[in-house]
């Protein structure tokens, strides 16, 4: 590229997932990732799907050996210490034997996107043909647990939304991406009661609802098609007016009083990347991430500066995650606001080589204004899965990459490539076929 951060980055980001691979003696063929070193060294429900989702046409193996994975490891019972239920994809896998969750078993399910992120990558992993027949027999009951479960969980509460509240003392008390204990709080800092809806996850419960009617035929799923769209639709429409503040942001979260958690974040913004926001409401929440409360010229604050709870060395609440910041960028890209994916890539790129070309897992929510550099986090992994594969998303949110409707060909989604650096991006993968994408002078030269 003629951007040198370009190769850097990417050639980091693609020898560090190598690093983090995790391969099952009892499946050799299956390859999963490790969320992240040295803390997490193990299976991640939510970290894994993302992490693979991101990468699919890099190394669509990836995958593959998440989604059998996990859905062998399924939920099969109802057990409220493990927060297991049938058809809920895990949160953690660990050795017994500590405490909390794991002092008498190994797996732990306390997380509520994991679900329907599992569905999604099902969908998106089929778009790309990067599941053989074998792929889609194996994984068609785990898809239509996983959907049954997302219907019966956004039923529970008879609002249409989903969900969480913990089931037992020793779980987590948010199972949410941010799940440390103050990671959702109101504008005044206050700590919302259960059970919550999630912006994101409101998100990608839409998405997996669409994508499970598109799997009906090719994975011979149970489920109807019309009336998951129909579910879909209604939850946007449900989305749409009750998490929009007046303000000019979509809320955190739905409390147990169902009263808007009104901080502003960045969690909507995985809600724009799946498709739910409506394109005036994702303009005006868009634009309020560009503002210097959430936007640090290295990436984005997971809190606003103005909000109460705001810490630029807490975990989540005001230091900056770049896989977060770079979901923020892939939801700007779907609403064509391409000035924000480009403002965004370029700061996480430039914060990127300034950690020698790997991002680690977050750092402090300091303005590049004020420190000459990204300020470490003291305990963040390094390198940690879904911050490493965040360059790879950001490559594709630049170009609006996807697969062609024939699933075997890349296009590139975005027209007004001006702004963009001359690239050449060789051996991506679609239907099993490796792919050039080349961009040349604010020209597409060949996606073939």
């Amino acid at each position: 590229s003629s951007d040198p951060r370009l190769s850097v980055v990417v050639d980091q980001a693609l020898a560090d997932l190598a690093a983090l691979r995790i391969i099952d003696r009892a499946h050799p063929e299956r390859v999963v990732i490790a969320a992240g070193a040295p803390w997490f060294m193990t299976v991640f429900g939510r970290d894994s799907l993302l992490t693979a989702w991101m990468a699919l046409p890099f190394d669509a193996s990836l995958a593959r050996g998440v989604l059998r994975t996990l859905g062998e490891l399924q939920g099969q019972i109802d057990d409220p210490v493990a927060d297991e239920q049938p058809g809920k994809i895990l949160h953690e896998l660990r050795r017994h034997g500590a405490g909390g969750p794991f002092s008498s078993r190994s797996r732990y399910y306390g997380t509520v996107d994991a679900t329907p992120l599992f569905v999604m990558l099902a969908a998106e992993a089929w778009r790309w043909g990067a599941l053989t027949d074998g792929d889609l027999e194996a994984l068609a009951p785990s898809v239509d647990a996983a959907v049954s479960w997302i219907l019966e969980a956004v039923d529970a509460n008879g609002d249409g939304f989903l969900d969480f509240q913990r089931q037992h003392p020793t779980g987590l008390t948010n199972q949410g991406w941010k799940d440390s204990w103050d990671g959702i709080t109101f504008a005044d800092g206050a700590l919302p009661s259960g059970p919550i809806a999630l912006a994101e996850v409101q998100g990608y419960a839409y998405a997996a609802l669409l994508g499970g009617a598109e799997l009906k035929e090719p994975m011979g799923l149970r489920v109807v098609p019309g009336d998951l769209v129909a579910r879909a639709h209604h939850l946007r429409e449900l989305f749409n007016e009750r998490f929009w503040d007046p303000r000019g942001w979509f809320a955190l979260a739905l409390d147990g009083e169902r009263r808007r958690v009104d901080s502003l974040t960045t969690n909507p913004g995985h809600a724009l990347w799946s498709g739910i926001a409506d394109d005036d409401l994702a303009d005006q929440y868009l634009d309020r991430l560009m503002e210097p409360a959430m936007w640090t010229g290295w990436g984005l604050r997971t809190l606003a500066d103005t909000m109460e709870a705001y810490d630029p060395l807490s975990y989540h609440n005001g230091s900056v995650w770049p896989h977060d910041t770079a979901l923020c960028a892939a939801g700007a890209g779907r609403h064509q606001r391409w000035e924000v994916v480009e403002r965004i890539a370029g700061g996480a790129f430039d914060a990127a080589v300034q950690f020698q070309g790997r991002p680690p897992e977050l750092f402090a929510g300091i303005a590049r204004a004020e420190a000459p550099m990204p300020v470490a986090y003291p305990s963040s992994c390094s390198p940690q899965a879904w911050a490493t594969a965040s360059v790879l998303l950001l490559v594709r949110a630049l170009l609006d990459l996807r697969p062609a409707a024939d699933r075997q060909h890349i296009e590139v989604g975005r027209t007004d490539l001006e702004r963009v650096p001359d690239l050449r991006i060789e051996r991506l993968v679609c239907g099993g076929h490796p792919v050039t994408v080349e961009i040349r002078d604010g020209s597409l030269v060949t996606a073939s």
